[in-house]
């Protein structure tokens, strides 16, 4: 496998991304899969009303049409977070826009939201046997503004919530314009007020996070957690990837356009995790960011997170691992 896993990285990013999933899907499919990744022990947990299998779940941007739901959680993840979606489907930014920058173990992805649209992915949600957790992560079409955007939070949410177990609202992502202005405080209001009227219109009762920036300012941060505390969502998700490329050792890469992720996003994304946790100890948090071993895994835990998510550390270690963190 390990072989396997370093052809596939000889392709582009995207091609190499498509490649690895497609070829879980077939051992999937073939009931062949468990031969090549070992089981583990029962570690279920019960958050928010939901049994999860284990803590340990997929941030969105891995699946991001709901195409592998059934081959990822055969692997042994305990849940799964599908999207980002969008009403529309949108190719997303120009080519080049994904860079792996294997020696700092981290990404650079500059992607925009491409996908195929959440009609497409509600329909693999009706089709998926996978019986854990699947939440549903949402977002605005790049052309989208204004009173336009928060409609198109609207409409995702009201074509998936039948069909997700949590939705998470995505305000964060730094490759759709103006899309990171909606953690000002005021539009964070408008966009989640007509969100939680929808919830009562639809008798949703699943779980709702936001998911955050690590880039905000500590007052933008305590603003956000309080609007939390008092409205009807559930938590928040810790968080995307940052525009800070500092730490990175090459000036080729810290020039690149995009979100960084992997390990250089650990400490910074585990601290703004640890800071709102020592101030809402109640408040549910789903740690992301950087984790690419079981010690991340555990200091997100250790650090106030109920569940982790993992994105870029899958890419780089390959599916093995879900059982290096979790055995």
């Amino acid at each position: 496998m390990n072989t396997i896993l370093k052809i596939i990285k000889i392709f582009p990013p995207e091609i190499s991304h498509s490649i690895a999933l497609h070829s879980l899907n077939i051992l999937y499919k073939t009931k062949t899969l468990k031969f090549f990744f070992p089981k583990f022990n029962d570690q279920k947990i019960e958050f928010l009303g939901m049994i999860f299998a284990n803590r340990l779940g997929t941030a969105a941007g891995l699946d991001k049409n709901g195409d592998f739901i059934d081959c990822l959680g055969a692997l042994g993840f305990g849940f799964l977070e599908i999207g980002t979606t969008t009403p529309l489907a949108q190719k997303g930014n120009d080519k080049p826009r994904v860079f792996r920058l294997f020696k700092e173990k981290a990404i650079i992805n500059r992607l925009g939201f491409n996908n195929k649209g959440v009609d497409y992915l509600v329909e693999r949600l009706k089709r998926k046997k996978y019986k854990g957790i699947v939440g549903v992560n949402i977002g605005a079409n790049k052309d989208s503004k204004d009173e336009k955007r928060i409609e198109d939070y609207l409409e995702c949410f009201k074509k998936v919530n039948e069909y997700a177990d949590y939705i998470t609202i995505n305000i964060s992502s730094p490759n759709t314009p103006g899309l990171r202005d909606l953690h000002d405080i005021h539009n964070i209001k408008a966009l989640i007020k007509p969100i939680e009227e929808e919830a009562r219109l639809q008798d949703f009762s699943g779980p709702m996070f936001l998911k955050i920036s690590p880039d905000e300012t500590e007052e933008s941060i305590e603003d956000i957690t309080k609007f939390i505390n008092q409205s009807s969502l559930s938590g928040l998700i810790i968080s995307n990837t940052t525009i800070n490329k500092e730490s990175l050792s090459e000036d080729s890469d810290k020039n690149l356009d995009g979100g960084l992720s992997g390990a250089p996003l650990m400490k910074k994304s585990t601290e703004i995790l640890h800071a709102v946790n020592n101030k809402n100890l109640e408040l549910p948090i789903i740690g992301v960011g950087g984790v690419m071993c079981k010690a991340d895994f555990e200091e997100k835990i250790n650090s106030g997170a109920s569940l982790v998510q993992i994105y870029t550390g899958f890419i780089i270690n390959g599916p093995k691992i879900v059982s290096e963190i979790l055995n």
